[in-house]
């Protein structure tokens, strides 16, 4: 499935790898998947994550968002994406999204998330992929600091997550993303994905 040895991680591990021009392709393949399964109330499809900003280093693992017209009416994907191998991820701590995640072989492959395009989650998610796509500066900060994580924390990932929080956060304020307030954050103690 997809794109060989280019994608894919073992769960409970921080491997970043050098970028692969296949992560695109990857992503097109999966959108079209994606495209033939959803219904036509879908309202947009987006590569994000690292593995969509160009020369950015990355766990190999293709991120992608679904906008959806209402969150409740996202419940409706469950088992459309089911049938294609994702696991819905119930328990997951961010209040406006569905997640899920396709483990083919052992690796972690895909990543979806399902959200409201007007919701925090989708619109920040956005703003921080098009910061680092229109900042190779940026981008090579955020790369430095995911190999400092990585080899500060090793396999607890995460230590991994909560470590790019400060950073991605300023990114957000800076670029006119949404911070503060009550909106969780990765927490060792939490069941995050």
């Amino acid at each position: 499935m997809g794109a060989g040895n280019s994608v894919g991680m073992e769960g409970g591990r921080v491997i970043l790898r050098s970028y692969d021009p296949l992560w695109p392709s990857e992503y097109e393949r999966v959108r079209r998947e994606l495209e033939d399964a959803l219904p036509s109330w879908i309202l947009d499809i987006e590569h994000v994550g690292s593995t969509s900003v160009p020369g950015l280093d990355a766990k190999p693992i293709i991120d992608i968002l679904v906008g959806v017209p209402g969150l409740t009416k996202g419940l409706d994907l469950v088992p459309i994406l089911e049938s294609r191998g994702f696991e819905y991820r119930a328990s997951d701590d961010l209040p406006d999204r569905h997640f899920f995640r396709r483990i083919v072989g052992g690796l972690r492959m895909h990543h979806v998330s399902v959200a409201e395009p007007g919701s925090r989650h989708f619109r920040n998610t956005i703003v921080f992929r098009n910061a680092l796509r229109a900042s190779p500066e940026l981008a090579k900060r955020y790369a430095d600091l995911k190999y400092q994580l990585a080899r500060d924390v090793g396999t607890v990932r995460l230590a991994y997550l909560n470590g790019k929080t400060d950073f991605i956060l300023s990114v957000l304020q800076e670029r006119g993303g949404e911070v503060g307030g009550d909106y969780p954050t990765h927490d060792l103690g939490s069941g995050a994905v």
